[in-house]
């Protein structure tokens, strides 16, 4: 039943904020701010689906509370100087924390968020599972960038411009996640579904010596990569899943 709750709240912030708000609403939010009526429509829409989804027709408390803060969050968006992509996710992580908030006074769960938080901290797998993605995320990739460094300026000289910055670092990133998501899952094909996949990278053509260089830059940091994220998976499958 808990589960359903938090299902029925993030359902009606969802259909809210992308389903149900037209590209006209977000372009007239942000000309007018306070002024706009659509702002206040739209919080509206996120207090009333909730209602209708929760189906309590008594409760009218939690639907207000999420018209209320949805409100004041779209409005720090808007005043806001940027809009790109760091203020997209505090927003939805800020509509996130109200949705826990919310569904933790349904279910009464308030009470119990010291005891579960202890036993997360208290779970040996829980935190070996933490402590293997922020190895692959931060250490290995400082790990492989000071291993390849050696060969960085000449591949430098060679492209120069024509990579984007940093999509290397994280492209990396990524895989490594990849890799040690599909470790810990126990889906072990995937992994070479996912070395075929980067298999397809080309660098103009090969008969050039400038990129059989880059191609073999890119190889040497993609096995490190792998076997790094491969390392750290079985370290904690041996450890924690047996």
């Amino acid at each position: 039943m808990e589960i359903i709750i938090f299902m029925q709240l993030l359902l009606a912030h969802i259909l809210t904020d992308f389903v149900l708000q037209p590209s006209s609403w977000i372009r007239q939010k942000r000309q007018h701010k306070t002024k706009s009526p659509h702002l206040y429509v739209h919080a509206l829409i996120a207090g009333l689906l909730t209602y209708v989804f929760l189906q309590d027709w008594s409760g009218w408390i939690v639907p207000v509370f999420i018209s209320i803060t949805h409100f004041f969050i779209d409005l720090w968006k808007l005043n806001s100087h940027k809009d790109n992509l760091r203020i997209f996710l505090l927003d939805q992580f800020f509509h996130f924390i109200i949705i826990v908030l919310a569904w933790l006074y349904l279910v009464e769960g308030f009470a119990h968020i010291g005891r579960y938080l202890e036993s997360l901290g208290n779970s040996p797998k829980l935190l070996a599972i933490l402590v293997g993605y922020l190895l692959v995320i931060f250490p290995a990739g400082f790990v492989i960038g000071k291993a390849t460094e050696r060969w960085q300026s000449e591949i430098e000289s060679i492209s120069g411009d024509m990579s984007l910055k940093a999509a290397g670092r994280y492209i990396g990133i990524f895989e490594r996640v990849l890799v040690l998501t599909f470790i810990l899952m126990g889906n072990f094909s995937a992994i070479g579904f996912l070395i075929a996949a980067k298999s397809i990278l080309r660098f103009g053509n090969k008969s050039d010596s400038g990129a059989r260089k880059q191609t073999e830059y890119v190889l040497i940091g993609t096995l490190m990569s792998f076997a790094a994220a491969i390392l750290i998976g079985f370290s904690i499958r041996l450890c924690c899943f047996e």
